[in-house]
């Protein structure tokens, strides 16, 4: 009798909680309307039916690992976990690409050290996702971009004061040890000052040498940086995931505020065709990437069989020249790696192997030069080295390029033509060139922290900048940076870090962002072909959905 009562109880307490959750009118609803339906696999679509009334999805757990780029490098991996329907799912991980400051010629000691902070770096990234952000962005939506970015942009500031005050104290406690060490002031004497010797005459410093400005320090990097990245990224990957778009349509939604862009346009592709060493044997200094661009009528699709056809024929006329495969290599830029002794000799090589396939440079066909100038000054000389053993000032360069786009106008950008020191002839380039081709920034640019907070490029006249998804960047962060950049009118390229990753991100984010141009480097290497497939796929989509512009 009492087992009856009690069993008799829990009935009215089931019946008084699936009553107040709607279950039997929701049962009823959906068993009605697939009666109608007569579906194949009923249970899947009840499941389907339901699925609409159940918790939104959260984060559970962040996993971060240790993993190697495109250049054997090691680099972070972040994966993102959320809780579905009371289950535990893998939603998606991304795999961040890393940047070195590093120049091609660095000594052997300068690439070991950086090569023990880059893994120093990563140790520290994989710590903080594992430990710290794990816990942080735990219950967390994914959908809510802001918030995660918040809790990261937090987390990273702390960092920071972190090392700040280790260093402080470090710096005190040195400056203790050397107070104890020296001896008292009363015994030190002052240092007499030589006296001019008789008949000699001091040296003039002449006035017509103006000394350039000084190399401006690199933006010191927090070990672990990679972290906040990372995690920023997979979370809206997640989010996009959850939502059911792809994640070019997601940013597009996050920077436009929710509101779904009826048509979309893609990035012109700068395909790199040749990677120009620097510290090879051959002369040519000036050039170190060789960059080709489609015109604007071409689909995408059309636009990389040209390029194909450009790049079999350059290196069919590289062969034919002596220079034999494998003596041609290819670079981690994913392009030929070839060096030249003038900036004539190469653009009329290309000249050539357009002609020949039945192309012309300037209608078919554009070009774009990375000259990398803050590798090419020679500080003891003050000047600019653009072919071995010749040198030129910041002014004479400027009239040098004058003369480059006038003899070859098939040019339609520059990249990074001057340090970004020189803002004066930065300002002279952009009078001189503005109307008639892109002077873009890529190192010359503020670094992506201080355009958030100051809103200046640092060359206020140039076209445009590059910038590039490393380290502490986050989402929200390029949504910010490109509405600015949009507000000054200036164009945004997205571009590849040197160490690239496997991970496709960063095309998705150049749409949805509305770059004007997507820096990938060249149609070689997995690792950079991936993202040329992905902007084909997303052309495809978009043309299919009518919402290509």
């Amino acid at each position: 009798m009492e087992a009856g009562g009690r069993r008799l109880q829990l009935r009215r307490e089931a019946a008084e909680y699936y009553r107040g959750l709607r279950v039997p009118e929701r049962m009823e609803e959906a068993l009605n309307e697939l009666f109608l339906q007569r579906p194949e696999d009923l249970y899947g679509e009840l499941a389907n039916y339901f699925s609409k009334f159940s918790k939104a999805p959260v984060i559970c757990k962040l996993v971060g690992r240790k993993l190697l780029d495109g250049v054997g490098q090691p680099t972070l991996e972040v994966e993102i976990y959320c809780t579905v329907k009371n289950y535990e799912k893998r939603i998606c991980s991304t795999i961040m690409a890393t940047h070195s400051q590093i120049p091609e010629n660095a000594l052997p000691e300068t690439i070991e050290a950086d090569e023990k902070e880059r893994n120093d770096s990563v140790h520290t990234a994989v710590k903080w996702v594992n430990e710290s952000l794990n816990t942080m962005l735990r219950h967390l939506d994914p959908t809510d971009q802001c918030q995660a970015d918040k809790i990261l942009g937090e987390y990273f500031a702390n960092k920071v004061e972190e090392k700040k005050e280790i260093e402080r104290q470090e710096k005190e406690k040195e400056e203790e040890e050397a107070a104890k060490a020296s001896p008292a002031s009363s015994l030190c004497r002052p240092a007499s000052t030589p006296k001019q010797k008789k008949g000699v005459k001091p040296a003039k410093v002449s006035a017509e040498v103006t000394p350039i400005p000084p190399a401006e320090p690199a933006e010191p990097v927090l070990g672990g940086s990679l972290a906040i990245g990372a995690a920023s990224l997979a979370i809206a990957k997640a989010g996009a995931t959850i939502s059911h778009v792809p994640l070019y349509l997601y940013t597009a939604l996050l920077k436009h505020h929710q509101e779904s862009p009826k048509e979309m346009t893609l990035p012109l592709p700068m395909v790199t065709l040749l990677n120009c060493e620097k510290n090879s044997p051959t002369k040519l200094k000036l050039v170190k990437e060789v960059m080709v661009i489609p015109p604007v009528e071409l689909s995408l699709k059309q636009g990389i069989k040209r390029v194909l056809d450009i790049q079999k024929e350059i290196t069919r006329l590289l062969e034919s020249s002596g220079k034999k495969l494998p003596t041609l290599k290819i670079s981690h830029l994913g392009c030929l790696t070839i060096g030249y002794n003038s900036l004539e000799q190469l653009l009329l090589q290309m000249q050539t192997a357009c002609n020949n396939i039945g192309l012309e440079l300037g209608t078919d066909m554009y070009l774009a030069i990375n000259c990398a100038a803050h590798e090419l000054m020679d500080y003891e000389k003050g000047k600019y080295e653009i072919l071995t053993g010749t040198f030129k000032s910041p002014d004479e360069m400027v009239a040098m390029y004058v003369e480059m786009i006038d003899n070859f106008p098939f040019i339609i950008a520059l990249i990074d033509p001057l340090r970004k020191e020189d803002r004066e002839q930065w300002s002279s380039i952009c009078c001189a060139l503005g109307s008639k081709c892109y002077l873009i920034a890529e190192d010359a640019a503020t670094q992506i922290s201080k355009l958030k907070t100051e809103q200046n490029i640092n060359i206020a006249r140039c076209s445009g900048v590059v910038l590039k998804y490393i380290n502490q960047t986050k989402v929200s962060d390029l949504i910010e940076l490109t509405g600015i950049l949009d507000g000054q009118r200036h164009i945004t390229i997205l571009g590849s870090p040197d160490g690239e990753s496997s991970d496709e991100s960063l095309v998705d984010l150049a749409v949805g962002l509305g770059a004007r141009f997507l820096k990938l480097g060249g149609l070689c290497r997995g690792e950079r072909v991936a993202k040329y497939n992905r902007l084909l796929a997303i052309e495809e989509e978009l043309a299919a959905n009518g919402a290509l512009r």
